[in-house]
C-alpha cells in the first residue's frame, strides 16, 4: 500500500461542519480561570538544576529504568516533548527567552493546537484524538484504543512520561495538593494535575507492579534517570501548574525554560547526538483566535543549516504524533495521524524518511481548531457515540511511517462510525458514557 491518508471519526467533513457555527456559540467560550491568571514574575527553581533530586517534590525516586537497546530513527534516536500552557503565539514569541531559543533550532511558525480546553490536546497527542472531550474531567480510555504507546511497544522503542510534582509512579488520582515551596508561607498548592498527563488517559498505565505502570513518572525519577544515563527514546514532560504557565503566566514559564533547559541541552545524557526537542504549548490563551502555538524544535538532530530557520508547514499536534511514526517506521492509528490537513510532519524529518506526504494546505481549507464542544465522541454527554474502529479507508492505508494500522484485540474492526448511532445528548435522553457499558470495548 502507497503513503495514502485517511480520515476517522471525528472526520475533517465533521470538523468543516462545525465552522459554520455561529461567532457568538459557547464553543469558543474564553474560561474565567484563564482570563483570571495570576501573573507571577519571580520564578522559585524546584532545585538547583533539573539534574538533581529535590525536597520541593513529594517523594524521592525509588529506583531507575532499566536502560535499553537503542533503536535508531531516520532523523532522530530520542525525541523529547515539552509542553507549556495556554499561551497565544506571539507573547511567547514576545520573550528574550524563546528569541534565543529560536536562533538554536527551527520554529514551525503554522503550528496550532487541536481544540480548547487543555486535556483533550494532551490526549490527542498520544491517541490521535480527543474523542469529543470538551473539558478536563476525569476521563480513561480503554486498554483496546491505541495510542503511541502501543505502536512504541511493537518496535521495542522505550518511553516515559515525565511529570513535575506527581507525588510518585503510576500515580492515578485526579490532582495532588502538597505543601507550596513557591510560597511557604501560603496553603498547600495542586501543583500536579492529571489533565496535563498523556501516560494516565489509559486504562493500561493504571495497575501496579506492570511496566506501563512505572513509566509514568515524576521529576525525581527523571533526576535519577538522567544520571544513570537510562532516559528512554520517547519522552513526554510536563511541568507543574505554576512552571508551565497555567497559574503563572507565559513570563514565569519562560524563567522554568531557561532553567529547565539551558543546562540539559548541554548534557549528553538528555540531548545525545540525535536528540529531537519539540517545545510546545497545549493551546492559545484567545479562544476566538486560531489555535496557533509557538512551536520550537530544538536539540541536536536538528540539522546545522536549520538552526535559526523556520518553516511555514501547517501542522497540528496529529503532525508530531506522524512525525514520530515516519522517523521510525512505525504503524498508525488511524484516526487525526493520518487526516489528510492535520498530520503534516516535520520537513526535514520528512526529508531523511522518504516521506512525500506533506501538503501545502490554503486558508479555506484549514478547520477551525479553536472551537470546543463541537465534536461528537464517547467522552461527550451532549454528543455521544461509543468508541469505534477505525474507518475501512484508514484501515486499507498506510500512515506515514509506511505501515498499516493497529488494532487491538478485543477491538471490533467492523464498528466503524458509518454503521454506528447518531451522537445523541444523554443529558436528555439519560444514560452514561463510561465505556464500561460498550460493547466495543475491550473490559479490564
Amino acid at each position: 500500500m502507497s503513503h495514502i491518508k485517511a480520515a476517522l471519526l471525528p472526520t475533517l467533513a465533521l470538523i468543516l461542519a462545525a465552522i459554520v457555527l455561529s461567532a457568538a456559540s459557547s464553543a469558543v467560550a474564553q474560561p474565567a480561570s484563564l482570563l483570571r491568571r495570576a501573573k507571577k514574575q519571580s520564578f522559585v527553581p524546584p532545585s538547583t538544576s533539573p539534574e538533581e533530586q529535590s525536597d520541593a517534590y513529594q517523594g524521592r525516586n525509588n529506583g531507575t529504568l532499566a536502560r535499553q537497546p537503542i533503536v535508531p530513527g531516520k532523523a532522530f534516536d530520542r525525541i523529547i516533548h515539552v509542553w507549556l500552557e495556554n499561551t497565544d503565539y506571539s507573547a511567547a514569541a514576545s520573550l528574550a527567552t524563546f528569541q534565543r531559543l529560536q536562533k538554536q533550532g527551527q520554529t514551525l511558525t503554522s503550528f496550532h493546537g487541536v481544540t480548547h480546553p487543555s486535556e483533550p490536546n494532551y490526549m490527542a497527542s498520544a491517541f490521535g484524538s480527543f474523542f469529543g472531550l470538551h473539558d478536563d474531567n476525569f476521563s480513561w480510555i480503554p486498554k483496546n484504543i491505541t495510542s503511541v504507546y502501543d505502536l512504541l511497544d511493537k518496535k521495542g522503542i522505550s518511553y516515559a512520561c515525565y511529570q513535575e510534582n506527581m507525588p510518585f509512579q503510576g500515580f492515578q488520582d485526579y490532582d495532588n495538593k502538597q505543601k507550596n515551596y513557591v510560597d511557604p508561607s501560603a496553603p498547600d498548592y495542586t501543583f500536579y494535575v492529571r489533565k496535563h498527563n498523556p501516560c494516565a488517559f489509559s486504562s493500561t498505565f493504571a495497575k501496579p507492579g506492570t511496566e506501563r505502570y512505572k513509566r509514568n513518572r515524576n521529576m525525581n525519577d527523571f533526576a535519577a534517570d538522567l544520571k544513570a544515563d537510562a532516559l528512554p527514546q520517547h519522552i513526554f514532560v510536563t511541568p507543574n501548574m505554576d512552571d508551565d504557565g497555567h497559574d503563572s503566566g507565559i513570563s514565569y514559564a519562560a524563567q522554568w525554560v531557561d532553567w529547565f533547559l539551558s543546562d540539559l541541552l548541554k548534557n549528553p545524557h538528555f540531548n545525545s547526538e540525535r536528540t529531537l526537542v519539540v517545545l510546545t504549548f497545549d493551546e492559545n490563551e484567545t479562544y476566538a483566535a486560531e489555535n496557533r502555538i509557538l512551536t520550537l524544535l530544538l536539540g541536536n538532530a536538528v540539522p546545522q543549516n536549520l538552526r535559526g530557520s523556520s518553516s511555514d508547514l501547517y501542522m497540528t499536534h496529529y503532525g508530531i504524533l506522524a512525525t514520530t511514526q515516519a522517523n521510525w517506521g512505525l504503524m498508525h492509528l488511524g484516526r487525526g495521524d493520518v487526516d489528510p490537513i492535520l498530520s503534516n510532519i516535520v520537513p526535514f524529518v520528512a526529508e531523511a524518511a522518504g516521506y512525500k506526504g506533506n501538503a501545502q494546505v490554503p486558508l479555506e481549507k484549514r478547520p477551525l481548531l479553536n472551537l470546543t464542544g463541537v465534536t461528537a465522541g464517547p467522552l461527550t454527554e451532549t454528543q455521544y457515540q461509543p468508541f469505534f474502529a477505525p474507518t475501512k479507508q484508514a484501515q486499507a492505508a498506510n500512515g506515514a511511517g509506511g505501515a498499516g494500522v493497529l488494532l487491538l484485540p478485543g477491538l471490533d474492526p467492523n464498528a466503524t462510525p458509518d454503521k454506528g448511532p447518531a451522537p445523541k445528548n444523554l443529558k436528555l435522553t439519560g444514560g452514561s458514557s463510561f465505556y464500561r457499558s460498550q460493547a466495543n470495548v475491550a473490559k479490564d
